[in-house]
């Protein structure tokens, strides 16, 4: 069925972007993908006749002309965004006009890359006793924030935090960090999470920013910072053996 399918290709390893996603890639007559972000192998499955424009060099009036017009002419059209495309992917402005112009839409999830930097670290954002809670958010840039989800105001919380789009401004981020998290809570930059080329840098708060300059890394990277980057933590009741709950019954000692 000719229609646009918005496509999240996943942190930039090629393994990582779904089946479904991967299956549409792979019969796409054409392909539209964020060449800036998003690992060309993804797109290497594709068939020898696709047409592939690249959205970096695009702007929107441009991209959405190629999506309309190629659903029009019948074809089945692959938008392709880095990691998934609901977070910071810039669809919704896409889909309202596809919307008004009576166009078939389809979006299709993938591993964001801040998941993906957790993975690199081993780590699990949602620590009992320690965190519930995980905010997904970043520092205001060119792109405004609104001021009751300012980093100061987020970091209140002391959840787990994941800052996309933010490492090139390291310093105004723990700068504002510390007016509630304590200097020595833990940080970690994940550049270029799942790629060849990874990157970890660890530290805290207050020795973070030196070892980000001394590592050149100013984009592509994710800022995961909190105290489930610890090591102290409450196991799981879930798993518990004297926990009972529908598909167990609890030991009792």
């Amino acid at each position: 069925m000719s229609k646009v399918y918005f496509i999240g290709a996943g942190p930039g390893d090629p393994d990582l972007i779904t089946v479904k996603g991967k299956k549409i890639v792979e019969k796409a007559d054409i392909i539209v993908y964020a060449g800036s972000l998003v690992n060309p192998e993804i797109i290497g499955c594709r068939k020898a006749e696709a047409v592939v424009y690249n959205s970096a060099s695009m702007n929107l009036e441009e991209v959405l002309e190629v999506l309309i017009n190629g659903v029009k002419e019948g074809k089945l059209v692959a938008r392709v965004h880095t990691g998934d495309p609901s977070i910071y992917g810039a669809i919704r402005e896409q889909i309202d006009e596809l919307d008004r112009q009576n166009i078939g839409y389809e979006v299709v999830p993938g591993v964001s890359s801040f998941t993906a930097a957790a993975a690199a670290l081993n780590r699990e954002f949602t620590l009992p006793d320690v965190s519930q809670t995980v905010i997904c958010t970043r520092i205001e840039g060119r792109t405004p924030v609104p001021e009751k989800e300012s980093l100061r105001s987020l970091a209140s919380h002391k959840a787990s935090m994941a800052i996309f789009l933010s490492v090139g401004m390291i310093e105004k981020v723990t700068a504002e960090l510390m007016e509630h998290y304590e200097p020595h809570t833990p940080i970690a930059i994940v550049q270029k999470a799942t790629w060849p080329d990874q990157k970890i840098v660890l530290g805290t708060l207050e020795n973070i920013a030196e070892k980000v300059k001394d590592a050149d890394i100013n984009k592509t990277a994710q800022i995961l910072v909190g105290h489930f980057l610890g090591d102290e933590y409450e196991k799981s009741l879930l798993y518990d053996k004297h926990f009972t709950h529908e598909f167990r019954e609890g030991i009792k000692e």
